[in-house]
């Protein structure tokens, strides 16, 4: 995957580079205001001036990710990324995110559309995880499209951490509170949300990724990062873009 660049001094040596921002979002909508909110809170910032320069694309028509990766629709999301992808290249950014895990799948054919970089919000969340201390085997909660295309899986086990997966019930469960909770704009049952994470540590999970954006926005409004049994990949892409664009993190 493309990396965001290496950030490089002004010629006073005193202040970053800052380079402009595009989100290709809308991925969901809802996710997608929840990683602005994140990018702003995670940036030191005492004023306006001091908080990133994003160019955001609230690109709800993207087509479903998950059901073309299932193979129950025909509508491929990946050239409408691309072209996203082009037009935020054409306004001047100097890198593009996707705050979006499912559309992963899809982030060869951005990255190939543009000569800008187009940071994974995969590898970021996998390369955090494996510099945790302790960490042997990792949990995943994340679209049944996504652990489909296997992104998550095979990013883990590059950097040696086999990975657990929801069983089909429980599964099941997941996609209720992405599809018919969240996207739909209902309260979420993180009762449920819990129940199936617990399940996935008496299976040997040592952290808890929340590998599907809706989930991020239920950690967001439910505190579910405070234990440190979750990792939060929305948590981790806005980290990780607040830092490539050249502004300190709080």
């Amino acid at each position: 995957m493309s990396d965001a660049g290496t950030v490089t001094p002004r010629g006073d040596g005193t202040t970053p580079h800052r380079v402009e921002v595009g989100v290709i979002g809308g991925v969901g909508p809802a996710a997608t205001v929840c990683f602005l909110d994140l990018v702003v809170r995670r940036t030191a910032a005492e004023r306006d001036q001091d908080h990133v320069d994003l160019v955001v694309l609230q690109h709800a028509g993207i087509p479903d990710r998950t059901a073309y990766i299932l193979g129950r629709s025909t509508e491929d999301p990946g050239p409408v990324m691309a072209a996203d992808a082009r037009r935020l290249e054409r306004l001047g950014v100097g890198f593009v995110v996707v705050p979006c895990n499912t559309a992963h799948h899809f982030t060869d054919e951005v990255a190939a559309a543009v000569g800008v970089p187009v940071l994974s919000i995969v590898d970021e969340t996998a390369d955090e995880v494996a510099a945790r201390p302790g960490v042997t085997r990792v949990g995943v909660l994340a679209t049944s499209g996504t652990l489909a295309a296997q992104v998550y899986q095979r990013a883990f086990e590059d950097r040696g951490l086999p990975v657990v997966v929801p069983d089909d019930a429980d599964q099941d469960a997941v996609m209720r509170i992405i599809y018919d909770q969240v996207k739909a704009g209902r309260p979420a049952d993180v009762g449920a949300l819990h129940a199936v994470a617990d399940r996935l540590r008496r299976r040997g999970a040592d952290v808890v990724v929340l590998g599907c954006t809706e989930l991020s926005v239920v950690a967001a409004e439910h505190d579910l990062l405070a234990d440190g049994g979750f990792v939060d990949s929305l948590d981790v892409l806005a980290r990780r873009t607040v830092e490539r664009a050249g502004y300190p993190l709080r």
